[in-house]
């Protein structure tokens, strides 16, 4: 298929006692027309990656082609062509989201009609509205039209829903999924792992600024060897370690987090009775327990035995 993305052992270092690698030789290769998320904690290197790929900043080492073209000698051609929201977008407070949005149609050759960009992201009955004026999700929104006024083949959107109210955050998915279903590409950025289940074709988690696994939603979650987990803690004062419930039938994996234990198990009809054996023979006494199926967030914590929202620890 075509390439909209391709770089080749990306790297960035910043300069310091020690100096701090932030990416460190990674590759990666994003189709045409698909939606691309980029996972990781914060500090993992996803928005430096993505500041490179967006040409806002230079990398250390390493080959990028956006498009087919070269950030080093095709530049203009490739502002031309693609779209970008900003993690923190600081609009001015003072002009209206029609004034906003005309102005960034200005600095393309060819683009939406503002107005058209405004109805794409369902802003009409705030166009006359003075940006100080919107709400959290109405400002990311204008982000999101002045992103796509120019009308690109490829968007980059920068943790695009944090913070925002479900409602909020359900909108922006919509009109995420009507630019991708256009043909166009998106590449995303997210700890949100039930934003990336739904939005994304392929992912790619990254940790340490290095691609730690890479495929579709469904395929990460295949390979922890199990679809399902049970979720459960043990009564006050009762204490077990992992490594005791990892043999139990058709467990794959087991983890203790702050107290509460995870297994991965294949077949949760037979994982769970003989879990329930165990604790009896051994006198212990569950204080909760559920099962659900696994996520992308299980496959990171497996990976990396912490937690994608571990901002402390990045």
């Amino acid at each position: 298929m075509p390439t909209a993305i391709r770089c080749r052992q990306l790297m960035k270092t910043y300069p310091g006692r020690p100096p701090v690698e932030a990416v460190r030789g990674l590759d990666l290769e994003v189709r045409t027309g698909e939606c691309f998320g980029l996972l990781g904690p914060n500090g993992a290197g996803k928005t430096t990656t993505m500041e490179i790929l967006e040409g806002l900043l230079d990398s250390t080492s390493g080959e990028v082609e956006v498009l087919d073209l070269r950030w080093d000698r095709d530049a203009d051609a490739i502002r031309r062509r693609i779209g970008i929201s900003l993690q923190e977008t600081r609009l001015s407070d003072k002009l209206t989201v029609r004034e906003v949005v005309t102005i960034f149609r200005s600095f393309y050759r060819d683009g939406l009609d503002p107005e058209e960009a405004i109805r794409r992201v369902s802003l009409e009955e705030k166009a006359r509205s003075y940006v100080v004026k919107l709400s959290g999700g109405q400002k990311q929104r204008l982000a999101v039209a002045c992103a796509i006024v120019g009308d690109p083949e490829l968007l980059f959107l920068d943790e695009p829903t944090t913070g925002l109210d479900p409602q909020s955050r359900r909108q922006l998915w919509d009109i995420i999924n009507g630019f991708r279903q256009s043909g166009r590409t998106v590449m995303l950025t997210t700890h949100y792992m039930d934003e990336a289940e739904r939005l994304c074709d392929r992912v790619a988690v990254v940790d340490h600024g290095q691609v730690i696994a890479l495929g579709t939603p469904t395929e990460l979650i295949a390979r922890l060897g199990g679809q399902h987990v049970i979720d459960f803690t043990l009564a006050d004062g009762q204490t077990a370690t992992a490594e005791e419930f990892a043999g139990l039938p058709t467990v794959t994996a087991a983890r203790l987090d702050a107290g509460r234990f995870g297994l991965t198990v294949a077949e949760p009809q037979v994982a769970l009775p003989a879990l329930l054996r165990h604790l009896q023979q051994s006198g212990r006494e569950l204080a909760t327990l559920t099962t659900r199926h696994a996520t992308l967030e299980d496959v990171f914590v497996n990976l990396t035995g912490r937690h994608l929202r571990d901002d402390e620890k990045s």
